[in-house]
């Protein structure tokens, strides 16, 4: 059931990749003379086509539950505009798609060394022998184990400090919706696409289990940052991350800063931070943001603004430090 079903939805994609290729992309490659690209933009267009599926999925089925249930009600919505943009530029999946045939060669090359020594892999199969073949049985699996890397890179980003102004620019909206996800800056954007690739095919996911999960991930996602009231009830906010759940992490002096540096860092399941001690169940509808945001700290409103203004704090705060290095220094003499 669970493999027809994968089946069939790839299936729709290919068809639809294969008709805007020869009818539109590839004329345009020869037309400029860019054939040697033919393959890799004809991979590339997989994903696109899977991205604007889950744009359209998303705001048909989250839209309107954002009109009807809002966490918030706002005058005006001019600050989920930049959103969109990050979202376009996100859910067409061309950085996931770059990275992880990008660290294809390399990683043959390290598989062949491998074998070569007689050293035996990460892939499942080679763990848990047979296991590949219930299609079911390894995308749960590769589901949880890109899920608890999600959990760490997600705290590492509050955990240390050059890395969290970059991720800043996701904690400073202070209107939450549906398109707030991928609001992130490119450069962390780069990161994280290299690393879950990098465990992507270090496990073994073949490239297109991989676009379901990076698929599946972004739209539970999309939800989680809704402009929804929306609970789960005890038991179902311990099985996935909710609205609720996620609110509290991008809460105004606690999502990044309780529990240590931040709570609720889960991606899917907040099995990890349960596990970790970094949940926390507070269910009010808080205002979110950024804590020197309400001292006046600007973290800008357009897309390249707030790009820029991310590598400004870093600056200030390496500066800082490295004053802080030459103070000691001096206090020693």
């Amino acid at each position: 059931m669970f493999q027809q079903i994968l089946f069939s939805l790839d299936s729709l994609v290919t068809a639809a990749q294969t008709l805007l290729y020869v009818d539109v992309v590839q004329p345009l490659l020869f037309r400029f003379g860019l054939m040697g690209y033919d393959e890799d933009t004809y991979d590339a267009l997989y994903w696109v086509i899977v991205g604007v599926f889950e744009v359209l999925a998303m705001y048909a089925v989250l839209r309107p539950l954002e009109a009807l249930r809002p966490a918030e009600k706002w005058e005006n919505r001019k600050a989920v505009r930049v959103d969109v943009i990050y979202t376009w530029i996100v859910k067409l999946g061309i950085l996931n798609l770059l990275f992880f045939f990008a660290l294809q060669p390399l990683f043959d090359t390290v598989q062949g060394w491998l074998r070569l020594h007689n050293i035996a892999g990460f892939e499942f199969d080679n763990i848990w022998p047979g296991v590949t073949t219930r299609p079911v049985v390894t995308f749960v699996m590769y589901l949880l184990v890109l899920d608890f890397a999600g959990y760490w890179y997600h705290r590492w980003e509050h955990r240390f400090g050059v890395w969290w102004e970059l991720h800043a620019v996701h904690h400073s909206q202070r209107q939450m919706s549906l398109w707030s996800d991928d609001r992130n800056h490119l450069l962390d954007d780069l990161l994280q696409a290299s690393f879950f690739a990098a465990i992507a095919l270090v496990t073994g996911v073949p490239p297109s289990q991989f676009v379901v999960l990076v698929a599946i991930t972004n739209l539970a996602q999309s939800v989680q940052h809704a402009n929804i009231r929306l609970y789960f009830g005890w038991l179902g906010e311990r099985l996935l991350v909710s609205p609720t759940f996620h609110r509290r992490h991008h809460a105004i002096g606690y999502g990044h800063e309780g529990l240590k540096y931040g709570c609720n860092f889960g991606v899917l399941f907040p099995w990890w931070d349960m596990l970790f001690g970094s949940a926390s169940w507070r269910r009010e509808m808080e205002p979110t943001g950024v804590r020197d945001q309400l001292a006046g700290r600007h973290y800008g409103e357009g897309f390249w603004a707030q790009h820029w203004l991310a590598f400004v704090r870093i600056g200030a705060r390496l500066s800082q430090k490295k004053r802080g290095a030459s103070g000691n220094d001096t206090a020693a003499i």
